[in-house]
C-alpha cells in the first residue's frame, strides 16, 4: 500500500467509528428503506398499503368473525377500511407495557400471526402490514371496537401523536383504520379506482360468501361497488372466461377440494376454445405470482389423470403421451390453498415453498378430476382430444423450428436481412426500433445514432399469434425475423440472457392501421416472450401529431390540445399546424428531433400490472369474437394510449 493510501486508509478508519453505526428504532428503518417492505414507492407500492390493511380484514374473516369488508377512497386522499370483525384486544401487552393496539400499529413483527393462537390461518406472514401503512403514512388513525366501548389511537409518520384511549361506548365490533399516504415518500399519492375495484373482487371470489365493499367519495354520485360470492373460486373461473372473447368447451365449472390436517385445497378449471392458459394460484388470499408447490402439483396431477383416461379409453394412441403444456391448452384455472404455516420466499409472498402442499394438491386433484372423467365421459372426451390437438401441433412446431434451423434461419449468428444494427454490444445500452413500413424504416435508418440504436422495418400486419400455434409462428415471414433479431427463441427456448438489445421499441403510424400493429406486437410477446414485458424491455414510441410552426419557431404536439397551445402561444395569425399522417412524412431530421433522440422523445414503457385482465384484454382484441371487440373500442376509444 503505497503512502497516500496508507493516509486515507487511516483517516477513513478513524471516521469509523461507533457514531457511524446507525440504529434506527421503532419504524424509521421502513420510511429509509420503503422498498423492502412493498417493493416500491411507485403506485405498485401505494396500492399496496390497502391490501396490507384489508388483509389483515381477511384474516379476521378466514378465522370466522368478519362478514364485510369496506373500503373508502375519501376525498381528501385518505383510504377508509373498515371491518365488522371482532377488534383488537383492549389491553395492554405484556411484554411491552403498551396498549395492543399501538403496537400493533407501531411495532414491526408484532400481531396475532404468530403462532400464538389468533389466527389459525393468515396472509400476513411477518406481522409488518399495519405497522408498515403506518410508518409510510402523513397520519393514520385506527378506531377499535371492542367489548361494547370505542378506543382510538392516531400516529404520523409512525410515531404516536394521540395517545391510546377509550371514546366512548358501541354496539359495534371491528377495526376501522384511516390513512393518509405520505407525499415525500411516494411518487403519487392518487389511488386507482380500478386497481382498488380488482384487488377487492379478487379477494371477494377467494372468500366465498365475504362481502366487500368499494365506496368512492371522490367521484360525485358514485354508489357503492358490492362484491360477494357465494361460488367462490368457482365464480372466478365463470368471471375469467367471460372476459374472454371465446368459446366454453363444457359448460360446468369443474371444482375440486380437500384437507389435509389444517390445510386446504381447492381447484375450479374450466377450458375454452383458446391456445393459451390462464393459470392463477393463491396462498392463504395472496397471490403468487411466481407459483410454487400447489401450482406443482397441480400441473403434475393434471398431466397423469389426462394420460391415464386416454390411454383407458384409447382416445390416445400407443405411442402419444401428454405433456404438462398439452393438457393446459385453452385453459382457465384457480388454485387456493390455505395453511397455518405458510412459508413463502419473500414479503411480497410471491412463491409459495411448503413442500407438504404439493402433496395435497397433486392427491386431491388425481382422486377426483379422475372421478369427474368417469362420470363425465363427454366432457373428459372433448377436453382430452383439445390436449392431443395441442400435442400434435407441438410436434409440428418441433419439425417447423427444426427445418427453419436447418434452412439457417433460426441460428443465433444469422441475422435479418432488413436489419440495420448498431455498433454497441452490449445489450443494456443498446435499442432495437421495430418500425412500420419499409418507407418509415429507411428514415429511421438515416436518422438513428448507428451507435446504440438498431432498426428493423416491418413490413405489412404481422401474424396474429392469438389465433395460431407454434407451427404457424415458425413458418411466418414476419415474426421470424424478430425472433433473429432479438436473439432470445420463444416458448421452451426462449433465454432472456441472449437478449441483443436492452430496449425494444415499437414505432408505428398514431392512427388506427399503427395501433393494430402496436397490439398485435404486444400480443406476440406477451404470449411468446412475456419475460421480456415483465423485465421492462419493452416501450411504444410516441410520435407527435402535428408540427405548429410560425415563421422559423416550430413546435411538435401530441394532442390536440397541445396543438391549440402553441398556435396559442405563436400569435393565432400566420400559423401552420400541419397534421402528420405517418411516420413517413417526416424527413430524418424531424424523426430523431421528436421520436428517437433520448434528450427529447416520448415512450412509453409497456407493463403487466394485472396478469389475468391483461390476458383477457389480448383474447378479446385478438380474438373471433367481433362483437366484443367493437363494444370495447366505442367504450374506450377516448383512451387510445393507455399502458398494457
Amino acid at each position: 500500500m503505497s503512502e497516500i493510501d496508507e493516509k486515507e486508509f487511516e483517516k477513513a478508519t478513524e471516521q469509523y467509528g461507533d457514531s457511524q453505526i446507525q440504529v434506527l428504532e421503532g419504524l424509521e428503518a421502513v420510511r429509509k428503506r420503503p422498498g423492502m417492505y412493498i417493493g416500491t414507492t411507485s403506485a405498485k407500492g401505494l396500492h399496496h398499503l390497502i391490501y396490507e390493511i384489508v388483509d389483515n380484514s381477511i384474516d379476521e374473516a378466514l378465522a370466522g368473525f368478519c362478514d364485510e369488508i369496506s373500503v373508502t377512497l375519501c376525498a381528501d386522499g385518505s383510504v377508509l377500511v373498515e371491518d365488522d370483525g371482532r377488534g383488537v384486544p383492549a389491553g395492554i401487552n405484556e411484554k411491552l407495557q403498551l396498549p395492543t393496539l399501538e403496537v400493533i400499529f407501531a411495532t414491526l413483527h408484532a400481531g396475532g400471526k404468530f403462532g400464538g393462537g389468533g389466527y389459525a390461518i393468515a396472509g400476513g406472514l411477518h406481522g409488518v402490514g399495519a405497522s408498515v401503512v403506518n410508518a409510510l403514512s402523513e397520519k393514520l388513525v385506527a378506531t377499535n371496537h371492542r367489548d361494547g366501548k370505542t378506543y382510538r389511537i392516531s400516529f404520523s409518520k409512525g410515531k404516536t401523536v394521540e395517545p391510546f384511549s377509550c371514546i366512548g361506548e358501541t354496539d359495534r365490533h371491528g377495526l376501522t383504520v384511516q390513512f393518509w399516504p405520505d407525499g415525500t415518500i411516494f411518487e403519487t399519492t392518487e389511488f386507482d379506482t380500478e386497481i382498488v375495484r380488482a384487488r377487492l373482487r379478487e379477494q371477494a371470489f377467494l372468500n366465498a360468501g365475504v362481502k366487500l365493499v368499494l365506496k368512492d367519495e371522490r367521484e360525485p354520485g358514485h354508489e357503492p361497488e358490492i362484491y360477494c360470492y357465494e361460488g367462490g373460486i368457482k365464480s372466478f373461473v365463470e368471471y375469467l372466461n367471460s372476459k374472454k372473447a371465446c368459446e366454453i368447451i363444457h359448460r360446468d365449472v369443474i371444482y375440486v377440494s380437500g384437507k389435509k390436517g389444517t390445510s386446504i385445497a381447492e381447484v375450479a378449471m374450466q377450458y375454452n376454445d383458446t391456445y393459451n392458459e390462464t393459470l392463477l394460484s393463491f396462498a392463504n388470499n395472496m397471490h403468487t405470482v411466481e407459483g410454487g408447490t400447489h401450482e406443482t402439483g397441480f400441473k403434475s396431477a393434471l398431466t397423469k389423470v389426462f394420460n391415464d383416461y386416454g390411454r383407458k379409453y384409447n382416445i390416445l394412441k400407443p405411442d402419444e403421451k401428454l405433456q404438462g403444456e398439452d393438457t393446459r391448452e385453452g385453459l382457465t384455472a384457480v388454485i387456493s390453498v390455505k395453511l397455518e404455516d405458510a412459508q413463502f420466499e419473500s414479503q411480497t409472498k410471491a412463491k409459495l415453498g411448503n413442500s407438504e402442499v404439493r402433496t395435497l394438491v397433486e392427491g386431491i386433484l388425481t382422486e377426483k378430476l379422475t372421478e369427474y372423467f368417469e362420470e363425465n365421459p363427454a366432457t373428459a372426451r372433448a377436453i382430452i382430444e383439445k390436449s392431443i390437438g395441442a400435442a400434435r401441433a407441438r410436434e409440428a412446431a418441433r419439425r417447423a423450428r427444426e427445418l427453419t434451423r436447418r434452412k439457417g434461419l433460426l441460428e443465433s449468428s444469422m441475422l435479418p436481412d432488413k436489419l440495420a444494427d448498431c455498433n454497441e454490444r452490449r445489450m443494456e445500452y443498446t435499442e432495437l426500433y421495430m418500425v412500420e413500413g419499409d418507407s418509415a424504416g429507411g428514415t429511421a435508418k438515416d436518422g438513428r445514432d448507428s451507435q446504440f440504436q438498431a432498426i428493423l422495418p416491418l413490413r405489412g400486419k404481422i401474424l396474429n399469434v392469438e389465433k395460431a400455434r407454434l407451427d404457424r409462428i415458425y413458418s411466418s415471414v414476419q415474426i421470424v425475423p424478430i425472433i433473429l433479431a432479438l436473439g432470445t427463441g420463444i416458448g421452451e427456448e426462449f433465454d432472456i440472457s441472449k437478449l441483443r438489445y436492452g430496449k425494444i421499441i415499437i414505432m408505428a403510424d398514431a392512427d388506427v392501421d399503427g395501433a393494430h400493429i402496436k397490439t398485435l406486437l404486444l400480443t406476440f410477446f406477451f404470449r411468446h416472450m412475456r419475460p421480456l414485458i415483465e423485465q421492462g424491455h419493452i416501450y411504444a414510441a410516441m410520435p407527435p401529431l402535428y408540427r405548429v410552426f410560425k415563421g422559423k419557431q416550430q413546435f411538435y404536439a401530441f394532442s390536440d390540445e397541445e396543438r391549440d397551445k402553441y398556435i396559442e402561444q405563436l400569435g393565432g395569425t400566420g400559423v401552420s399546424a400541419e397534421r402528420y399522417k405517418g411516420l413517413g412524412e417526416m424527413d430524418k431530421d424531424q424523426l430523431w428531433e421528436t421520436t428517437m433522440d433520448p434528450e427529447r422523445r416520448i415512450l412509453k414503457r409497456v407493463t403487466v400490472e394485472d396478469a389475468f385482465e391483461a390476458d383477457a384484454m389480448f383474447t378479446l382484441l385478438m380474438g373471433d369474437k367481433v362483437e366484443p371487440r367493437r363494444e370495447f373500442i366505442e367504450k374506450n376509444a377516448k383512451y387510445a394510449d393507455i399502458d398494457i
